[in-house]
């Protein structure tokens, strides 16, 4: 490899600055394109990568900027062009990217204690140098057995790139673009990578559908169709706020003390709280608390005995006992004859509960929430999604796909799921589950997941922010995320600026540029300004592990995703 070589000489440094570099060009037929031992070299284009002579290390750079001096500007006109004798002075402006040690000059690093010297020679940069640059991306010499896959190649001289994988998803990544860009040919290309490069798993939450025949070595689920469901029992009590809305003055008290009391029966295998249990048909004993002028001894004494699981933030009671339930709780605290007893019935209380049971109703009757939550119990041939996820870690595939695409929009269904999947895989994490064989986690359509919350006139819940918190902690746990979305202004910002890696399609909305540029540490406006005009597949990569940023054509993958959008047809 040699980074400097006077056949690919284009000019001199001029000046130098924090921020550029300029250059001048002796004569302007030293920036057209040539082949150079087959390889063909863009010379002085835009967007191409050059290096910059040093005595004892070089300079790696992009050419943003070509212009001529404003003297030889006023004298363009068609004769001088036309003419071989006219010679041009071209000066071009070059944002440095890295440096690297001339004697050892396959490896680069990002450094800003450095600068080239006025009169230092310029020259164009290999292909074989680039690819070598690119290859070396967040490998680190102590590492072993790092998995390398082809992505695609530089669009400014068509450099093959391999990068590592640990490069991309180390720290999360983000996929961004507007509709058409190549997103969904990114992330198919990003899963096959994993499944043919790796021996890891990842899951796809598959918003539309589209990924269903990308690769042979798949798992897919259907949400929606009474194929799978998420067991109620494995919501959280946040969750379940968020489906019931309890006002804040009394419905929320009464619902806690509910499922706390559906919880301490579902616990009691000894009897303990019989005489608490209301009397069914044929004098059977349902376990239903009754308070109403009941003593509170044995029931607190058997609250704090049992205090960790009854406090557990888990939905594991009987949902359908809950709307008799909260009407059991509306009695007064204290009964006016026994300070240790509970009061007659409270008939404010109960008013007041009368939409909180009529909302616990309405989930347990509404067949969105029943196909997938089985809140009545009637889908007993319904498999477990965390079951399935279970399965599929301990078996030979390597990705599950969940299919999101029969799930209705209505209710919050969606956001509410896909929260409750994400905590789940973060408690896992939490646990060590993924250390020794991390997992990748892919959520196509982000936008429609995350940055949400439930919220009415009376009750604001927390945000659904289970995969915010997998942003910010689980990388250390083994567990990544690489979000796919066409409005990156949509994304909690928190979110966004977990993620190390950042490969971004073409982007028009002026709010979605700033939301990267405000997410990405290492973007800056130079590199921004390609997105607008990038092509099809074409993509802009930035990131921690990346020294500098990367104009990619992303690579076909060998199965693409059924992102077609439906065409109009012509009157026959």
């Amino acid at each position: 490899m040699k980074p400097f070589d006077h056949r690919k000489f284009l000019g001199y440094v001029c000046e130098v600055t924090p921020n550029y570099v300029r250059v001048q060009v002796p004569t302007s037929v030293l920036l057209g394109s040539f082949y150079l031992e087959g390889s063909l070299f863009k010379g002085g284009a835009v967007g191409s990568f050059v290096t910059v002579e040093g005595h004892d290390y070089g300079f790696l750079g992009r050419i943003y900027e070509v212009g001529l001096p404003q003297s030889e500007k006023n004298e363009i006109t068609e004769t001088k062009l036309n003419s071989e004798n006219t010679i041009f002075h071209p000066v071009c402006k070059i944002e440095l990217l890295g440096l690297f040690d001339v004697y050892k000059p396959e490896s680069i690093a990002k450094t800003s204690s450095r600068f080239p010297t006025v009169g230092s020679k310029v020259f164009s940069c290999s292909n074989e140098q680039m690819t070598a640059y690119i290859s070396k991306y967040g490998v680190k010499d102590t590492d072993e057995d790092i998995p390398v896959v082809r992505i695609g190649c530089l669009t400014s001289n068509n450099s093959v790139c391999h990068i590592s994988l640990n490069s991309i998803f180390g720290r999360h990544c983000a996929v961004l673009g507007t509709t058409g860009g190549g997103k969904s040919w990114t992330v198919a290309k990003l899963i096959e990578s994993i499944s043919k490069g790796t021996s890891n798993k990842c899951i796809i939450i598959d918003a539309t559908g589209e990924y269903s025949g990308i690769t042979e070595n798949i798992i897919s689920i259907n949400i929606g169709t009474g194929e799978a469901k998420f067991d109620y029992t494995r919501l959280s009590i946040d969750e379940l706020y968020f489906l019931l809305k309890p006002s804040s003055k009394v419905q929320v008290p009464k619902l806690m003390d509910a499922i706390r009391s559906l919880k301490m029966a579902r616990i009691d295998n000894n009897g303990v709280l019989k005489e608490y249990y209301s009397v069914g048909q044929q004098g059977t004993y349902r376990k239903l608390i009754t308070k109403a002028n009941k003593s509170k001894q044995t029931f607190n004494r058997f609250y704090y005995q049992n205090t960790s699981l009854i406090e557990d933030n888990h939905c594991d009671f009987d949902f359908t006992l809950l709307p008799f339930q909260i009407t059991s709780e509306c009695v007064w605290d204290t009964s006016k004859y026994d300070p240790n007893s509970w009061g007659d019935k409270s008939d404010s209380d109960i008013g007041n509960c009368v939409s909180l049971v009529s909302r616990v109703n309405n989930v347990m009757s509404t067949a969105e929430y029943n196909n997938i939550f089985d809140f009545k119990r009637t889908n007993q041939d319904s498999k477990d999604i965390i079951s399935i996820i279970q399965e599929f870690l301990k078996s030979e595939s390597s990705i599950l796909r969940i299919d999101f695409s029969n799930v209705s929009f209505d209710y919050q269904v969606r956001e509410i799921l896909v929260n409750a999947i994400g905590q789940y895989l973060l408690n896992e994490a939490r646990m060590g589950q993924y250390k020794e064989n991390p997992l990748v986690v892919f959520i196509d359509e982000a936008h429609q997941f995350l940055n949400k919350s439930i919220s009415d006139e009376y009750f604001t819940a927390k945000p659904l922010n289970a995969f915010e918190k997998i942003s910010k902690e689980a990388r250390k746990y083994g567990l990544f995320l690489c979000i796919s979305t066409q409005m990156p202004r949509d994304i909690p910002l928190g979110t966004l600026s977990q993620m190390g890696t950042f490969i971004v399609h073409r982007l028009i909305n002026e709010q979605d540029k700033k939301a990267v540029e405000a997410a990405a540490s290492t973007a800056n406006k130079s590199s921004l300004a390609f997105l607008p005009s990038l092509g099809e597949g074409e993509a802009l990569v930035i990131g921690v592990d990346f020294p500098m940023p990367l104009t990619l054509k992303i690579d076909m993958p060998s199965s693409t995703p059924n992102s077609r959008t439906p065409k109009l047809k012509s009157r026959k």
